[in-house]
């Protein structure tokens, strides 16, 4: 089937657009890209992980599946956490690791569940490329090697994972050959026996092992209860496009549809690609949204019923009014796939940054999304028994006034809400193409600080470093400001183009 697919690496655009090529649809082609993913970008997501997949069938169904992470049923009182600083050159930031930042991961229930209700193909067909992959290995790329050298603590945090990460000169670099045959071994236990052998079997069992003995808190009860959700998403509209998002529990995908609100309703009379309005204007919106975001606890307790408050006309008004005021003083991957019935697919997956233990005999690294700040607003360690996790992921559909429809979606930990919204602009707002769009540069308001990119006008520093108490500019783009993977599709043309962010390794690839 035709159809197009943009992806964080290479391989896994290549294994999406295989699935497609075998007659399969969109969402199959996610499930192989995901698959892949876990073994071609082991240093961004992980079957010890969790993620969404937003799909919109050619029928107009829209579905979110929500296979985040779930919080422990209770509190090992030993618990082993402790702090690690990643270095991504310009910036540093602080992550949490060991076997008590593991909450239960989803992302295995949640391909089976994206397969049983939307797949075609049979599910060893759609993981063969990336038990192959795994078996005879996969070339190190830049992007990867790089990602290893700001996760360097992490690796070196047990022995078995800092062997899996090891080549023949110390760290793995561009160029190594890192094969995992045990990830191999595991995704064919996996398409023997289903997910059961993850959360009731075997591996669970394995999981629950190394948290008694390494200090996690999960135990088999909490394996056994985890079930993928399936919700409706959050529709907001931007001068007569549709955006569809990720909707609550997770607050990214609620805080692009604030920030999309906020920007919609600006005078944007003095905006261009680069323009110091435009700077301005997104920093002051990024600015108030976290704040919103602060202040009505909204993480910590989503709702529909808050984000729906938030929304709300009047509600909107205030905010653009303090707007027009005066200006008041993390690893993650994602998959686009458009095939040629009309079916499209946005598949946002993370590892956190993984706590430093691989599952025992499986070539699993287990998540630290209990230790994650950005998605502990209250406090890395202050979470709620048994709940499903807020997260910043928020894979996006896009219906356009004109009936083109896009996917897209990014890592990036907290800087996925400023990277998504920023690219919806220069599509929506300026008329960009998706490759202009995905390598216009960035900004990210967090903390009091403006983080910029290089690329903008002189007159747009000036005027950032003016009204914000602190500009930080980098000399180069970056993987911290996220990597929007994107793909669209012109109806009236029977066109389909995609951009895949060079940010994070981004990779794009035609199914014929």
């Amino acid at each position: 089937m035709p159809g197009i697919v943009a992806a964080g690496h290479p391989q896994t655009s290549e294994a999406a657009a295989l699935a497609l090529e075998a007659g399969g649809n969109a969402f199959d082609a996610a499930v192989a890209g995901l698959l892949m993913a876990c073994v071609a970008e082991p240093l961004l997501t992980s079957l010890g992980g969790g993620g969404f997949v937003l799909a919109e069938t050619a029928s107009g169904e829209r579905l979110v599946f929500d296979f985040f992470a779930q919080t422990p049923s209770r509190r090992r009182p030993n618990a082993v956490l402790f702090p690690i600083l990643g270095d991504f050159g310009t910036a540093t930031q602080e992550f949490h690791i060991g076997a008590g930042a593991a909450a239960v991961p989803g992302l295995v229930d949640g391909l089976f569940a994206v397969h049983r209700r939307l797949g075609s193909l049979p599910m060893d067909v759609l993981a063969e490329p990336a038990i192959a992959a795994a078996r005879n290995g996969v070339r190190i790329n830049r992007f990867q090697a790089f990602a290893a050298g700001v996760l360097t603590p992490i690796l070196a945090a047990s022995e078995p994972l800092q062997a899996l990460f090891t080549g023949p000169n110390g760290l793995i670099a561009e160029g190594d050959l890192q094969t995992q045959p045990r990830l191999a071994a595991t995704i064919e236990q996996l398409l023997a026996e289903g997910p059961d052998a993850f959360y009731r079997g075997e591996i669970a069992k394995r999981i629950v092992a190394l948290c008694e003995q390494h200090g996690g808190h999960l135990i088999a009860a909490d394996m056994a209860a985890y079930r993928t959700e399936i919700r409706p998403p959050l529709e907001v509209k931007y001068h007569g496009h549709q955006v569809i998002t990720n909707p609550v529990p997770s607050c990214g995908g609620s805080l692009i549809a604030l920030s999309v609100s906020l920007l919609n309703r600006l005078n944007s009379d003095d905006w261009q690609p680069g323009s110091p309005g435009f700077a301005r204007d997104l920093a002051r919106v990024f600015e108030l949204t976290q704040a919103e975001r602060m202040r009505t606890s909204f993480q910590s307790r989503p709702s529909a019923k808050l984000i729906t408050e938030l929304l709300a006309e009047d509600h909107l008004r205030q905010l653009v009014e303090a707007l027009n005021g005066p200006v008041a003083t993390r690893g993650t991957t994602h998959l686009s796939v458009a095939d040629g019935r009309g079916n499209l697919a946005a598949a946002t997956v993370s590892n956190g940054e993984g706590c430093g233990h691989l599952i025992p005999d499986t070539g699993i690294h287990l998540n630290n999304f209990l230790g994650e700040q950005d998605l502990s607003p209250a406090g890395v360690g202050n979470w709620t028994a048994d709940q499903r996790m807020s997260s910043m992921m928020a894979p996006t559909i896009v219906d356009r006034a004109d009936g083109g429809r896009i996917a897209l979606g990014t890592g990036g930990s907290n800087r996925i809400r400023s990277a998504i919204t920023q690219v919806l602009m220069h599509v929506l707002e300026f008329g960009c193409s998706l490759e202009q769009a995905v390598g216009a540069p960035r900004l990210h308001f967090d903390a009091g600080k403006v983080s910029i990119e290089p690329g903008w006008s002189a007159n747009a520093y000036q005027t950032l470093d003016r009204e914000f108490p602190e500009l930080e500019r980098w000399d180069r783009t970056n993987l911290f400001f996220g990597g929007v993977h994107a793909v669209e599709v012109d109806p009236e043309r029977r066109e389909f183009s995609a951009a895949g962010d060079p940010r994070r390794g981004g990779a794009v690839r035609r199914a014929r």
